[in-house]
């Protein structure tokens, strides 16, 4: 199963970002391969993708995106890496973990990758498309505006349409963001409302502060009875 991302606390702050609308921008702590990116360059065509190390499904991808890379770069096709979830004591750790990684695991890595542990992303792009699991596929069009959201195995559909300039205007393509959107809408609400408690549990476990803790798993229940844990 993809993996759950939890919600910050401005959670609706934001307009939807749903195909057409304008992409978010580029707001990253680090450049760990590639030039860096700062902004989308008008006739190109840019898939964003938000992964994890920890998460199987984003890194059984990354073989396909580097295909994707390879076989549509002379389309103007840009892949960016984002890896906004590593988990780590520190920033720094983290950072210094992910080059490790990428150096052992895609020493030939062809496309660019962002780092970022400050939640900025998250905020623009993941927050506002109620996009709840990784990996997560955001691709924006020539003319800058989010072409498609979705999951990077439904690319090689979807792409080519993207780069003929047939896929936004499809019924297909507006179906399919609805679909996308009436689905992730209630568990990025769920997981806004769960954030902060679990949060406060897990900050109430480290110190063995166990009334803390208690409280913070009666707040939940008595929030979610149903749901706690699966958010």
């Amino acid at each position: 199963m993809p993996t759950t991302l939890p919600f910050g606390n401005n959670f609706g702050q934001h307009p939807v970002l749903q195909m057409e609308s304008p992409a978010p921008s580029i707001q990253v702590e680090t450049w760990l391969r590639g030039e860096p990116l700062s902004s989308f360059e008008p006739g190109k065509v840019y898939i964003v993708e938000f992964w994890a190390t920890s998460c199987g499904p984003c890194v059984d991808a990354m073989p396909h995106l580097m295909q994707l890379q390879e076989k549509y770069r002379d389309s103007g096709v840009e892949i960016i890496g984002v890896a906004a979830s590593e988990d780590a004591p520190t920033a720094d750790e983290a950072r210094s973990n992910l080059d490790a990684w990428l150096t052992e695991k895609f020493s030939n890595l062809n496309f660019r990758m962002a780092f970022d542990s400050t939640g900025e992303m998250k905020k623009l792009w993941m927050e506002p498309s109620f996009s709840c699991w990784i990996p997560t596929s955001f691709v924006v069009d020539r003319d800058g505006h989010i072409a498609f959201i979705g999951g990077p195995t439904e690319l090689d559909e979807v792409l080519p349409k993207v780069l003929d300039g047939s896929w936004r205007a499809s019924d297909q393509a507006k179906a399919a963001d609805r679909e996308r959107i009436a689905k992730g809408e209630p568990k990025a609400r769920e997981q806004a409302l769960t954030k902060p408690i679990k949060a406060r549990y897990r900050a109430a476990m480290e110190t063995n502060d166990w009334k803390t803790a208690r409280s913070a798993i009666e707040e939940g229940v008595a929030l979610m009875p149903d749901n706690l844990y699966s958010a």
